[in-house]
């Protein structure tokens, strides 16, 4: 009756008045300890009951076996396993609960000997051993009993569904996982949390993330996880905005967001640069209570965040914080600084890293390379090149070998950037872009367009940074009819609308072959709206070419377009100056000055030694 009405603790308190209860007492709390999932009472009860009876049958074997694997007690649950065999006639519901457990400790081999000695077997059985496979890295055998399963003329339910699209998404398999779709359609499934859940992160990681939204409307399901999937996918995708819209939606201010939500809505704002939702999401996960120490996810996440949002001081306060950190930590933390231009910060940490024994893998590599690539660290770099190899990152990771490439060919050695080149097994268009480049910052202008051309032999396509990388090579070498045929190449052969760093780079490269009114006119045809990058390139053109007169044209151009940026100002005011016209650039400084424009730009500094954070390269060096 206690139980009955949930009060479960009252009803212990009557078990406990009964002198010598008997198999059928310790069942009633068995069972209702089961019912309001109270796993550890329900392994204290058994435990006594084992003490004082012999006795046992199916119903409490099956809730056991699902306190095992709730609990994580899967020694118990080998123990309970050996009971029933010494016992005997364990029915459907005792194997399942077995092939459940066994799939949850991760020992794929004893749930599937235990589900082959299954004579009759339901989908309950069947989904429990096709889940324990997928979850245990086995999707395509998950799939492969699928099949097995139809032909036993078992239908499958949600959860099998569900598993059977989680599988598909971890083999980037679209095409099963759309005939999957397309099987729940048909035959009208309900679509519960799990299996929409599985749907939306499916589309999302394997297809597009339209689609995924588009499943998602469809489901209309105001439910917790199927929400959290869709900004995740968004997240993952880099759709940072859309993922920010959808958390901050009137339609779900009803649902209590996890550590899952909150991280990846950390991620996007990242992403996005918006601090002051990202400060106002860290907040609400102090005010939930949520502990970033024991949530790595979220932890990471404010690191990362605050890291993309320039405030690194705010993202090694995050950092320091943690008690217990981990190698994604140390990650986040290295390339929060590489990113942010702090070379030194970055490779002091790489140190820290080392000496507190954490073993760097290709993340923290890459990140480090960045940051000696941006200092002009070379020797630093080359120390991290010998321990990649030591290691067998730089054989076994694609990035490393980018970084790497990309280190030498900044520092102005091509030639080692090219031996690197030429030895990576696997290259993706940020590789090929990384050697173009490299070529073309040293003026080679002819090696630079061959390895374009020998990149299109190999069919690896194009995208639109490597037609900036290469526009830009054509620049530094002053290769104007080249450069001319790239752009039209990149607009017309690979259907490519060209962005403004497109239109800047033509720009330059006309400005700095002497053609100012070519490129005048080309800046006036422009079907975008000029930015500073633009200007400036022809600006600096006029100063080489002494072309002062063109540059006072573009200046009332400037000033027409964009009359209230400071930037523009600062670049009109050294414009004058290079030419000598001094009280122009005064009178530039002063009208800043009266439109309020004036927040000390154009004063900087490179902070060589700040204090005590100086750390030295040959330092790094030894820690690697």
């Amino acid at each position: 009756m206690y139980g009955s009405f949930g009060r479960v603790s009252d009803a212990c308190k009557v078990f406990d008045l009964i002198t010598q209860p008997d198999f059928f007492a310790y069942k009633v709390m068995i069972r209702w300890y089961f019912m309001y999932d109270l796993y550890e009472e329900i392994m204290v009860f058994f435990r006594r009951l084992r003490k004082c009876l012999r006795e046992h049958d199916n119903v409490v074997f099956s809730i056991v076996l699902k306190a095992c694997r709730e609990l994580c007690e899967f020694n118990e649950g080998r123990k309970v396993h050996g009971l029933i065999v010494k016992v005997g006639g364990p029915d459907s519901f005792v194997l399942t609960g077995l092939v459940d457990m066994y799939g949850k400790s991760g020992d794929v081999e004893d749930s599937r000997r235990v589900f082959d000695g299954i004579v009759e077997r339901n989908v309950v059985c069947w989904s429990s051993m096709i889940a324990g496979y997928v979850q245990n890295g086995c999707p395509e055998e998950g799939l492969v009993l699928f099949n097995r399963m139809r032909e036993g003329l078992v239908e499958g339910n949600q959860v099998t569904l569900g598993s059977l699209v989680c599988a598909c998404t971890k083999l980037r398999a679209s095409h099963q996982g759309k005939w999957l779709h397309g099987y729940v359609v048909k035959y009208c499934f309900d679509v519960n949390s799990y299996l929409g859940t599985s749907l939306v992160d499916f589309y999302a990681k394997c297809v597009d993330v339209r689609d995924a939204r588009l499943v998602f409307d469809e489901l209309g399901i105001v439910d917790l996880y199927i929400w959290t999937a869709m900004i995740v996918g968004y997240t993952q995708r880099a759709f940072p905005i859309e993922a920010l819209k959808l958390f901050t939606g009137e339609k779900w201010k009803g649902l209590t967001p996890s550590s899952v939500t909150v991280a990846s809505v950390l991620s996007a704002c990242g992403q996005s640069g918006e601090l002051s939702l990202g400060r106002s999401v860290h907040g609400m996960g102090v005010m939930f209570g949520w502990d970033c120490n024991e949530d790595p996810a979220m932890r990471n996440a404010l690191v990362d965040m605050y890291s993309k949002c320039h405030l690194m001081e705010d993202a090694r306060i995050v950092f320091e914080e943690f008690a217990d950190r981990d190698l994604i930590a140390w990650n986040s933390i290295i390339s929060g600084y590489a990113q942010n231009g702090s070379a030194c910060e970055a490779l002091e940490l790489f140190g820290k890293m080392r000496l507190d024994f954490f073993s760097p893998d290709a993340v923290t590599v890459v990140s480090a390379l960045s940051a000696c690539a941006s200092g002009g660290l070379l020797r630093v770099g080359s120390s991290l090149h010998a321990f990649s190899m030591k290691e067998g990152l730089l054989s076994a990771n694609v990035y490393v070998g980018t970084a790497l490439l990309n280190l030498y060919a900044k520092c102005g050695d091509a030639k080692s950037a090219r031996l690197i080149f030429d030895a990576m097994k696997e290259k993706n268009t940020i590789t090929w872009s990384a050697m173009i480049g490299g070529y073309g910052v040293q003026g080679d202008g002819s090696n630079s367009l061959a390895l374009f051309d020998n990149m299109l032999s190999e069919e690896v396509e194009p995208n639109e940074a490597i037609f900036t990388t290469l526009l830009s090579a054509c620049s530094h070498a002053g290769l104007v009819g080249e450069g001319r045929r790239y752009f039209n190449s990149m607009c017309r052969d690979f259907n490519f609308v060209p962005k403004i760093k497109h239109y800047a780079c033509m720009v330059d490269i006309l400005a700095r072959a002497g053609r100012l009114e070519e490129a005048l006119y080309f800046i006036n045809s422009m079907p975008l709206k000029p930015e500073v990058g633009v200007f400036s390139a022809f600006l600096h053109g006029c100063s080489v070419h002494s072309k002062f007169e063109l540059g006072d044209e573009a200046i009332k151009k400037m000033l027409d377009l964009h009359p209230d940026e400071a930037c523009y100002y600062v670049l009109i005011s050294n414009f004058y100056a290079m030419d000598g016209r001094w009280s122009l650039a005064n009178q530039i400084r002063n009208l800043m000055k009266q439109k309020g424009l004036d927040k000390s730009p154009g004063h900087s500094f490179v902070d060589i030694k700040s204090g005590g954070n100086h750390v030295s390269p040959l330092k790094v060096a030894s820690y690697a």
